[in-house]
């Protein structure tokens, strides 16, 4: 089958999501989020993620097939994310994706949303070439990945050891009184302060600590140091520079997360840098990905804004290649997985 149709569904937090992929063509892409019902809250409240989904679940994969000018029985197979992810979520969505298979006799892939993050690119710039590296950095993921087949075989590289970078962003968006969701707060008061007004640590980058771990990351330590800074400032009674806060922050985990990413391409012999998740979308991180990539010779395939965060065209897309690759679809029964493995695709 060379250009397999695939319905994608996406629930695994507050984005109830579906899309259909075509080859390597989106052909729609449909997201509702209940971002505002968690703001009040400061975070995301997997209670009201799962009613969210259970209400907009029908809704969003009906608009998918219309928009996209296909019915149900004209999709070759459908995928859906099976984990990592918020339990309650993933049950909403993948009981919905099993009813909808079984209704209409269509195969079923319950698949990792964290590889859709690198999957997700194929739609800008085509297939991976080979040895590809994968940067995924998302509210709860930092990882580096090598990719020898997206189908088939995804190999971790480092990961995060404590905080990811998302989480580090938003516990200080916290502190700094933002509303949630944090990140593109820290993003826009970053483009206004000076990165070097604050001395934020960057673990796992120097000495023994950075010997043993190359690859990895650790932001826990970052996010204390710059929560003391504030919280000296504040006990003193001075003034919090939030414009410089934001920028020392910014830049601190976006050279750590590019120096160790184009590291590792050179390493394994890669010229390719794949990088998804929520957090792509940081244009610091951004421009620092590709000021550092030219730099060593590694082209940075980015996806477009709308792609970064959680959608059901990177869950059609991973599905794509799956069916693409003969990979069996997963058994009637496969269960959801709310820590699954970055070494598992597909249940």
């Amino acid at each position: 089958m060379s250009e397999p149709i695939v319905l994608g569904i996406e629930s695994t937090c507050d984005e109830t999501a579906a899309a259909v992929v075509q080859g390597r063509r989106l052909a729609s892409n449909v997201v509702a989020s209940s971002m505002n019902e968690h703001a009040r809250y400061g975070g995301v409240i997997p209670e009201i993620a799962s009613r969210a989904h259970a209400e907009a679940f029908v809704p969003v994969v009906g608009k998918a097939l219309a928009d996209a000018n296909l019915t149900l029985d004209e999709v070759d197979a459908i995928a859906v994310s099976a984990g990592p992810g918020l339990a309650g979520c993933l049950a909403v969505g993948v009981s919905g994706a099993k009813a909808l298979a079984w209704a209409s006799g269509k195969p079923l892939y319950g698949i990792n949303h964290v590889i859709g993050h690198i999957a997700v690119t194929q739609l800008q710039f085509g297939d991976f070439p080979g040895d590809t590296l994968a940067l995924i950095v998302s509210g709860g993921h930092t990882s580096l990945l090598h990719v020898d087949d997206i189908a088939r075989k995804v190999d971790v590289v480092g990961t995060t050891l404590d905080d990811a970078a998302g989480e580090c962003f938003d516990k200080i968006a916290r502190l700094l009184g933002f509303p949630y969701p944090g990140g593109p707060h820290i993003d826009r008061h970053a483009h206004q302060g000076n990165p070097h007004a604050l001395k934020v640590p960057q673990a796992l980058t120097r000495g023994n600590a950075g010997r043993e771990h190359p690859y990895d990351f650790s932001f826990s330590g970052v996010k204390t140091a710059v929560a003391r800074w504030v919280e000296a400032r504040r006990d003193a009674g001075d003034e919090i520079p939030v414009d410089d806060v934001c920028a020392s922050l910014a830049d601190s985990v976006a050279t750590v997360l590019a120096n160790k990413a184009i590291h590792g391409c050179e390493e394994y012999g890669s010229d390719t840098l794949i990088v998804g998740g929520g957090f792509s979308a940081n244009s610091q991180l951004r421009d620092t990905l590709v000021e550092v990539g030219a730099r060593h010779g590694i082209e940075v395939r980015l996806p477009r804004m709308q792609l970064c965060t959680d959608n059901g065209a990177m869950v059609a897309m991973l599905g794509v290649n799956l069916v693409q690759a003969g990979v069996r679809p997963s058994a009637p029964d496969f269960p959801i997985d709310s820590a699954m493995p970055l070494t598992r695709i597909c249940m």
